[in-house]
């Protein structure tokens, strides 16, 4: 009898299965849609490093005790040493080959308006929207701000509409090279033009010095150096220090070469390197996001300094002649062991009060209701990605393992780490501190700092693409809240 009905047990066993296999697919669909207005923080396990649990509420409540972002300002009162006014808004901008790019601005220009200002000084920054639909902030990439000047849409701030304006200010208490950028809809309007450029300088910098920014950006698929896609020229005297500023606002490395003069590797990601010995024929590999400065004299003959590859360069002349051509570089540079090298504030020994492992691969699953291999953090999808849970005070380590075939720009906001190790092998040279690192395939960083600056913080790949499809999390400091949300009357689109 059993013999006679088992097809029909087997046919109906299988219904089953497909029936129960679709009902699992059509759940994980459905749960994977975001909503049209979340808080970032009301997702995602809460990992606390092998520390213990704080007792302070991390989250968007209210909550008696509870500090919000909104509360963590830079200084309100006092004349601001240097005032500035950006507006935001579509214009024409034209390249230096002729070429027209319909681009979003501030002020009309992309790089936006270069920003000088002295450490110390307390620095106020007006910005308007004139008319970018989708609103706009401004985030200063790599500045150790406080939180509500963080300027990102949906977690530090609402995005400022068309017609509205919102006012940054904040103590400028680091000294390098910096730039800005909107975090509303960063994956689109960072590409089309709203970035410029942050200096900070020494209180009293140095005299006679040739100091210029040399900005990496992919317009239309055509890559320039502030917005020239040809040589520029500039003349400086033989003997003259030299220090340029290469600063990379693609969502790809960059590679910067300097063609037939040593040079020296003088600060990375604003953060001053000791004892930059000579280099030559070394190919520079800036992070999408990252920044290198360089110095070097200039020399009778001529200096070339360009993207890799390409046409887009600086050429300085001492007035003898032509600058040299590209040269053919086979080496890149390695910060691991370059510099002098001296007691590091931590080590991979030192006793930390929280580690946090972080790993990047690619699984099966619906980001957002879309089927396909998606990026994912430590196993889970986003918006089921860890929240990284400190105190104030922590010495926190984290190690970035990268299990996908393509590089990872992580950038931490509020925060530089330490680098203290790469694949195994102990950082040996001058302290290399960064806001943004380049993981590439197969490689795995551990890096540590001090947790000294309250805040929500988003933790997040600079290919702004990647960030925009899930590779985005936060550092949450243990009694802060956010009363901002993604989505809402604004519009808050981070990434």
């Amino acid at each position: 009898m059993l013999r006679r009905f088992a097809p029909r047990i087997a046919g109906v066993a299988a219904v089953v299965l497909l029936v129960g296999a679709l009902g699992f697919v059509a759940r994980a669909w459905y749960e994977s849609r975001l909503p049209g207005t979340y808080n970032v923080m009301d997702y995602g396990p809460h990992e606390y490093g092998g520390g213990p649990e704080p007792v302070s509420h991390v989250g968007h409540d209210a909550r008696s005790g509870a500090t919000s972002v909104a509360d963590l300002h830079g200084p309100r009162a006092g004349r601001p040493d240097r005032r500035f006014e950006l507006s935001a808004r579509a214009a024409d901008i034209r390249l230096s080959s002729g070429r027209i790019v319909h681009a979003l601005t501030y002020n009309g220009i992309s790089p936006g308006p270069e920003l000088r200002v002295r450490k110390g000084d307390l620095v106020e920054v007006i910005l308007r929207n004139d008319d970018v639909a989708s609103g706009v902030t401004i985030h200063w990439h790599g500045v150790d701000v406080p939180n509500a000047e963080d300027g990102v849409a949906g977690v530090t701030q609402n995005a400022v509409l068309p017609g509205e304006s919102y006012t940054y200010r904040f103590r400028a208490e680091q000294v390098g090279t910096f730039w800005y950028h909107t975090h509303q809809v960063s994956s689109e309007d960072v590409q089309r033009g709203l970035f410029g450029a942050l200096v900070i300088e020494a209180a009293k910098p140095p005299a006679d010095v040739f100091d210029r920014v040399l900005i990496a950006h992919t317009f239309d698929g055509i890559a320039t150096l502030n917005a020239a896609e040809t040589p520029t020229a500039a003349e400086v005297s033989a003997g003259s220090p030299i220090r340029l500023r290469l600063v990379n606002t693609d969502s790809a490395v960059r590679r910067f070469t300097v063609s037939r003069t040593p040079f020296r590797v003088l600060a990375i990601d604003g953060r001053d390197l000791l004892g930059p010995t000579l280099l030559r024929d070394t190919r520079l590999v800036v992070a999408a996001g990252g920044r290198i400065d360089i110095g070097l004299a200039m020399p009778r003959s001529g200096v070339r300094v360009g993207l890799d590859g390409t046409d887009a360069a600086l050429a300085l002349t001492a007035g003898g002649g032509p600058p040299p051509p590209e040269s053919t570089t086979a080496t890149d540079f390695d910060p691991l062991s370059y510099g002098r090298s001296v007691p590091k504030p931590f080590t991979a020994e030192s006793p930390f009060d929280r580690s946090f492992t972080l790993v990047i691969t690619k699984k099966l699953g619906f980001f957002d209701g879309r089927p396909g291999r998606q990026w994912a953090l430590n196993g889970g999808i986003y918006p089921d990605v860890p929240v990284f849970v400190v105190e104030q005070g922590d010495l926190v380590r984290v190690t970035i393992a990268n299990d996908t075939k393509v590089v990872h720009p992580m950038h931490l906001h509020g925060h530089h780490a330490l680098v203290l190790g790469r694949n195994g092998e102990v950082a040996t040279g001058s302290p290399w501190r960064v806001d943004t690192l380049n993981v590439d395939p197969g490689d795995e960083y551990t890096i540590a700092f001090r947790a000294n600056n309250p805040g929500i913080w988003m933790d997040h790949c600079h290919n702004l693409g990647h960030a925009a499809a899930g590779l985005t999390m936060h550092l949450a400091y243990a009694g802060v809240t956010t009363p901002f949300v993604v989505g809402g009357e604004n519009g808050n689109a981070p990434e």
